[in-house]
């Protein structure tokens, strides 16, 4: 998520560093924390299961992916549009490229059935190469081919891409499981709008007007994170979340059985979509075909396989049936 491991956020004309760009990409990040301070409160079971992966909370979490992609792009322009410099972008692509697989092989330790194979440390890696190809291309022809790439996955997805090799894509006909998926569909769009964005910047003379910008004291904490944000992402998570265990051992969240915790999260999905007449009869539907023990493997975080084909076979089963018990309802 870190648009400065990818260049020195300079203006061109001054060589001056860009304290505003700093500030936003700090902000990005402490919106960053509070979400993932939220989903480990969820984890624990501070908080409703499946709150922060719907509604606002699920809209706030992509409005921070998109920031930090957009600001990427940005950032590409300004650090090579006189010309690419190979060396410094080969060392900052070697440091993400190096953290996200580091993320990987942590992640498939601690947990194998949700493992981050492709989160936003590799989007950003790989969109900072093929970045590099538009950074000669009008911008609005960088908009267009944005736009295309945004609504590739409401037309292009294809049971050719459910191949584990081609996930990264994000075309497959349904999204694999992990903890965090930014495939280069639609996300790349995030980064191709911050180079047209920043191509506009430097034609306009924006970032120069920025460079003059000096921020209070208030900001130097934003500022810190903004210049440090590889390391401020390494760090953060493995913090917060050893925080809320530690809190957990003094004063333990409220126990709530497995069968009310999966119909709450159940129900808080389908809302998104269904009225609550339905979500209510469809996720008791859900529950009746789950098994203990599978309720079980669905909460420690690592469902097989096997289980998630299950659940995706229940789940058209369920609607079938509680779309029929409502259609038979309205006609007595």
């Amino acid at each position: 998520m870190y648009a400065e491991t990818l260049t020195n956020q300079v203006s061109p004309a001054r060589g001056r560093r860009i304290e505003v760009l700093d500030l936003a990409r700090g902000l990005a990040l402490v919106a960053m924390a509070v979400y993932h301070f939220t989903w480990d409160l969820e984890f624990f079971g501070y908080v409703d299961p499946g709150m922060t992966a719907v509604g606002g909370w699920k809209l706030f979490a992509r409005c921070i992916a998109s920031s930090f992609l957009f600001l990427v792009g940005v950032s590409l322009v300004l650090a090579h549009a006189k010309g690419i410099r190979w060396k410094p972008f080969w060392r900052r692509f070697a440091m993400i490229a190096g953290a996200a697989l580091a993320i990987t092989i942590v992640t498939w330790i601690a947990m194998p059935q949700g493992f981050i194979f492709f989160g936003i440390l590799h989007q950003i890696a790989l969109a900072s190469l093929l970045g590099l190809a538009f950074l000669r291309l009008p911008p609005l022809l960088t908009l267009l081919i944005a736009a295309l790439v945004i609504a590739a996955p409401n037309f292009l997805r294809s049971e050719f891409f459910d191949n584990p090799a081609l996930w990264w894509v994000g075309l497959s006909s349904t999204n694999p499981h992990s903890n965090d998926y930014v495939p280069l569909f639609p996300w790349f769009g995030a980064v191709l709008v911050g180079i047209a964005a920043g191509k506009f910047g430097l034609s306009s003379g924006l970032f120069d007007r920025l460079a003059d910008i000096r921020l209070g004291k208030w900001s130097i904490p934003f500022d810190f994170a903004g210049r440090h944000s590889l390391a401020f992402y390494l760090i953060h998570q493995p913090v917060l979340i050893s925080c809320v265990w530690l809190f957990s051992q003094v004063m333990p969240p409220q126990q709530q059985s497995e069968e009310v915790r999966f119909r709450a999260s159940c129900e808080r999905t389908c809302e998104q979509t269904r009225d609550a007449d339905f979500c209510s009869r469809y996720c008791v539907c859900m529950l009746d075909a789950l098994e203990k023990d599978q309720l079980t493997q669905l909460f420690s975080g690592t469902p097989s396989p096997e289980l998630r084909a299950r659940i995706e076979e229940n789940a058209g089963m369920c609607t079938d049936k509680t779309d029929g018990e409502l259609l038979q309802g309205e006609t007595q």
